[in-house]
């Protein structure tokens, strides 16, 4: 598509001028204005069935029923489901044989003289993508950037539009649609950090991939997923919970990768604010990390995620390459403590002082950001190339810096993981991928059992070369 032709204005009078895409608006909170758009470009009447705002809560609940929370992912269903019934109901003898009928809907919670906080929204457009066929569902959660009500509204109504047209007219393409969600806003308006695709119109669909392109295609810094693959929105899943966040590139998952977390969890569940608070493991994959050997293998990363997923791992796929932004993130959502397992050569680069050139406080200013709530370094031994045990102990800082790495160890911000299998420490990932690729079984030791069998039941990583060892910062 040209430039002129992603504006909302053309989008929203192709849409229209189309004869079989048909349905209904439902906007409430600050959610509205994307059927303005449908209705100033003309020819509304080939697209708009009924428009609606339930803004007052009492009329709201009046139609979809009380909710817990207004704006949440419950919400939106509840009034995807009643819209489509009322559509069919209404229209599905009449017209239900030449149009493909959608319900749109949005709930959001934008800027107002009473709130100041977080702005966000969940978005939904439900969706026959041929006449008469079951629906088809795609699931937005939004994060509204801009610092004013009406610009607010603005994005959002943009970001409407963009997502009726693609399930208009981009349904055979998932990625172009993900590209095209934020077509005429400028960066720095809206992130979208969830999306969950579903139905007919998207066979075979998976949506971890899915969400990996927002972060890929620079419309979220992050997206997280559970095990079995669903989608979740971190709001959702790290509300009030104390955070356990192992980053490595897995790759494969080893006996290292457990024994750090597990070592880590020992110390973790004895801090004030854990003990009977039953946290949150998170395992996070950096894109710079993904991205290592200069292109992304798509395999490659399924492959990870589904080691993680047979041990039943939730995934965090995250643009942060700094610890201190992470954790940032991680605050945005909990108050609770969050305990970071990492090795020594992690522990290396949060000292290297070249990473933080870009802020103005450098190093200071990036350690003041990573402990700047209820933040502990919980770090695992290491073996250098000498055979030499590495640990807290002993570990060398870079000149200048062992004042600021005594401080940080005097006040627990830094902790040793003492639970830990010497036998382990021997493990490195690239030379175990090199094992796999070369068919030396050896490797089967130095993984989890869950994780060797799913390895062989599914010929992982065969033949394909070990990248060289990396630590993401």
């Amino acid at each position: 598509m040209s430039d002129s032709e992603r504006q909302p204005a053309a989008k929203a009078l192709q849409v229209n001028l189309d004869p079989t895409f048909y349905g209904t608006f439902a906007e409430i909170g600050a959610g509205q204005e994307v059927a303005r758009h449908f209705f100033s470009v003309g020819g509304a009447a080939g697209t708009v069935a009924k428009t609606m705002s339930a803004y007052d809560m009492t009329f709201s609940d009046a139609i979809y029923g009380h909710s817990r929370r207004y704006v949440s992912r419950d919400r939106l269903e509840t009034m995807l489901a009643h819209e489509q019934e009322l559509l069919l109901e209404r229209l599905g003898v009449s017209k239900g044989a030449e149009k493909r009928f959608f319900v749109f809907a949005d709930t959001v919670a934008a800027r107002s003289f009473r709130r100041h906080d977080e702005s966000h929204g969940w978005v939904g457009l439900r969706f026959q993508h041929q006449p008469l066929a079951t629906f088809s569902d795609v699931i937005l959660h939004v994060r509204l950037l801009d610092e004013e009500n009406l610009l607010q509204q603005e994005a959002l109504g943009i970001v409407g539009v963009n997502l009726v047209h693609g399930g208009a007219f981009q349904t055979r393409d998932p990625r172009a649609l993900i590209g095209g969600l934020l077509d005429g806003l400028k960066p720095g308006r809206i992130e979208i950090d969830m999306i969950r695709f579903s139905g007919p119109a998207f066979p075979g669909i998976d949506n971890r991939l899915m969400s990996l392109e927002l972060v890929v295609q620079g419309l979220a810094q992050a997206t997280l997923f559970r095990a079995d693959g669903e989608v979740v929105q971190a709001a959702d899943a790290f509300y009030k919970k104390p955070l356990l966040v192992e980053r490595g590139s897995f790759r494969p998952v080893t006996h290292v990768t457990n024994d750090m977390l597990d070592g880590a969890r020992v110390l973790f569940e004895k801090e004030d604010g854990v003990a009977g608070n039953e946290p949150e493991v998170l395992m996070e994959i950096t894109l710079k990390n993904l991205l290592a050997s200069g292109a992304l293998d798509l395999p490659d990363f399924l492959d990870r995620i589904d080691l993680l997923a047979a041990l039943g791992r939730t995934v965090l796929i995250s643009n942060y390459g700094e610890y201190h932004r992470l954790v940032n993130f991680l605050t945005r959502y909990t108050g609770a403590p969050i305990g970071l397992p990492m090795g020594i050569p992690s522990l290396v680069e949060i000292f290297n002082a070249a990473h933080y050139e870009n802020l103005e406080g450098g190093i200071l200013e990036a350690i003041g950001r990573l402990f700047k709530r209820n933040v502990r370094l919980y770090v695992y031994p290491f073996l250098n190339a000498a055979g030499q045990l590495v640990d807290c102990g002993n570990f060398q800082t870079p000149p200048g810096m062992a004042h600021l790495y005594a401080h940080l160890r005097e006040n627990g911000l830094v902790r040793a993981i003492e639970a830990y299998r010497p036998g382990y420490l021997h493990i490195r990932s690239p030379e175990v991928l090199a094992m796999i690729a070369k068919g030396d079984t050896r490797w089967e030791s130095m993984v989890p059992d869950a994780v060797a069998a799913e390895i062989k039941r599914r010929s992982l990583f065969q033949g394909r070369p070990a990248e060289s060892a990396g630590f993401a910062i």
